[in-house]
């Protein structure tokens, strides 16, 4: 009997072992992947000649496993952190793609994201309320401001205060600053567009550990662009670097790995959940842990499958589903839509050293200070660079003279990409199949997801605008992407179990607790109501701890 179970060890599992730690509880933490040994399970380390393959994967391995998976993610550093997809298989309609990029392992996710953390805004939480779509929040934006600085100082985040209210400020570390060719594209893009601004990327990256980030082993971000390896260094935050060490020196952490959740188990009597069943992976053992509450932390499509799956007579379509919401309402952000441009004008004789974790970001104008013929917004995330040594690449040469234009730096080269809010729509959902299992015999998902009419028309925009933008600052657009790439891939999926008001349209209160198992919480991204343009992750472990606040409240009340 531990007095908490957090099912998931990623991104927001990892902030709420941590708080429920630091609170007192017993708590146990069960992975459904296989241990990583923070620094010792990475590849950062490894020198380019050491690199299998050139850091290639061969096309078989690729074919036969890694169809969703490889063609945008994968190298041969980076192939351990992500799933098979033959041996993990889900389904979708013909005709209507989902790619649900995964990683089963401790740590989960949190050891590949992209780092970007952005608050969502007052506007954002007041978006469902506003337009009538989905569920509305039923917190606001003050309720979750000092939840956002307390994870903001724990994680490390470097940062400028930008003073815009549709993406606000918090508690940064030193922002890594913008190169020469990012000020001029800001200077000619805030003169052109008054409205718009061009910011440095808020990144979770330590541009200046603090004592509290050493004393868990982080130091300083080495601008080496390797983090999608894993850093040694500790200087991104990650489950494994940060908040489980966190939460190991408490001394009232335990973790199971390779234990894959089949399902929740609840007392009808009581109405609670009584424990977790378990299947391992290897053996395909079954056990059961019990715990007086259960974190649900398995990711969107992750938690609404085992919510599914844990029906009985009491709940006989899936537990806390009164609502009919579990699964319904799934959400990611619009991604793959970019363009980039040639700079003949940027500066010429200036670089820059390192490899900076971030670029720049152009946060929501469109419906804030400019209209848009679509709801909600769109922001970009890219950066502009100095293409190098490009006058010697595909050219003969050989000696002094090859040397000399190996030296010569080429133009300036700009790309925006634009992430675009998904309205929520009850009719894209996760189901269970009701013919198909996977190999330990848990019903596979049945994803039915898809853009719509909203969509379509902010795809347009973000591509006008992005064009509009490079052009007014001198550049030359050569490359376009005008599809968006299929939902799941921007790898922000949502709203699965969403939060919200009312229990008859909506899953969990406004404490992340479920309306129908009063010791059950929700805290990753299953928990969303809106999506917002912005990357999700630091809402999810705001949401994390402070729901980990609430329930150890409640449980010394003895209110559940």
């Amino acid at each position: 009997m531990f007095d908490a179970i957090v099912v998931g060890s990623g991104m927001s599992g990892g902030i709420s072992a941590k708080e429920l730690c630091e609170r007192g509880l017993k708590v146990l933490v069960i992975e459904r992947g296989r241990k990583l040994v923070h620094g010792e399970s990475y590849t950062d380390n490894l020198q380019p000649w050491e690199v299998p393959n050139a850091g290639m994967v061969p096309e078989e391995d690729l074919a036969r496993h890694y169809k969703i998976q490889g063609e945008s993610f994968i190298t041969s550093p980076t192939q351990q952190y992500w799933v098979k997809d033959d041996e993990n298989p889900y389904t979708t309609p013909e005709g209507k793609p989902f790619d649900w990029i995964r990683g089963y392992h401790l740590g989960g996710r949190s050891i590949m994201w992209g780092r970007q953390s952005y608050r969502l805004s007052p506007q954002d939480f007041e978006a469902n309320a506003a337009d009538g779509h989905g569920s509305d929040w039923p917190i606001r934006y003050d309720d979750l401001a000092p939840w956002y600085s307390h994870i903001e100082k724990f994680i490390g985040v470097a940062g400028d205060r930008d003073g815009l209210p549709q993406l606000p400020d918090g508690e940064y570390l030193p922002a890594f600053g913008l190169n020469d060719g990012e000020l001029m594209f800001k200077a000619a893009i805030e003169k052109a567009f008054p409205g718009r601004k061009v910011i440095a990327g808020r990144t979770a990256n330590l541009s200046k550990a603090q004592p509290h980030h050493e004393e868990l082993g982080r130091t300083d971000c080495q601008a080496r662009s390797l983090c999608d390896r894993g850093c040694s260094y500790g200087a991104y935050h990650s489950s494994l670097s940060s908040s489980l060490p966190a939460a190991e020196r408490t001394g009232n952490l335990t973790i199971v790995t390779d234990a894959i959740v089949h399902s929740l188990v609840h007392d009808p009597k009581t109405g609670k959940v009584t424990g977790v069943r378990t299947i391992d992976q290897n053996t395909k053992v079954a056990q059961t842990y019990e715990a007086k509450i259960v974190f649900l932390n398995a990711s969107t499509i992750g938690t609404a499958q085992i919510l599914l799956n844990s029906k009985s007579e009491a709940m006989p379509r899936g537990l806390a589903n009164s609502s009919d919401m579990v699964g319904r309402n799934l959400m990611d952000h619009m991604f793959a839509l970019s363009v980039s441009g040639i700079l003949p004008n940027g500066p010429k004789d200036s670089f820059y050293h390192g490899r900076r974790p971030t670029g720049i970001y152009i946060p929501r104008f469109r419906n804030v200070t400019e209209p848009g013929d679509f709801l909600r917004g769109f922001g970009y995330q890219g950066g502009v660079s100095r293409m190098s040594w490009r006058a010697a690449v595909g050219q003969p040469g050989i000696g002094a003279e090859l040397k000399a234009r190996t030296r010569m730096l080429g133009p300036w080269f700009t790309y925006v990409s634009g992430f675009g809010e998904m309205l929520p729509n009850p009719e894209n959902r996760v189901t269970l199949s009701a013919t198909k299992i996977d190999k330990w015999g848990i019903p596979i998902v049945e994803v039915n997801c898809a853009h719509g009419e909203n969509e379509a028309k902010m795809a347009k925009q973000i591509i006008m605008d992005g064009k509009a933008m490079v052009q007014a600052a001198g550049g030359i657009v050569v490359s376009v992407n005008e599809e968006p790439g299929a939902p799941g891939l921007g790898i922000h999926e949502m709203g699965t179990a969403c939060m919200g008001k009312d229990p008859k349209s909506s899953v969990l209160n406004k404490y992340n607790q479920a309306h129908d198992v009063p010791n059950l919480f929700i805290t990753d991204g299953a928990a969303m109501a809106s999506s917002g343009c912005q990357n999700p992750s630091l809402t999810y472990m705001a949401l994390s701890a402070r729901a980990a606040h609430h329930a150890t409240e409640f449980l010394k009340a003895g209110s559940i």
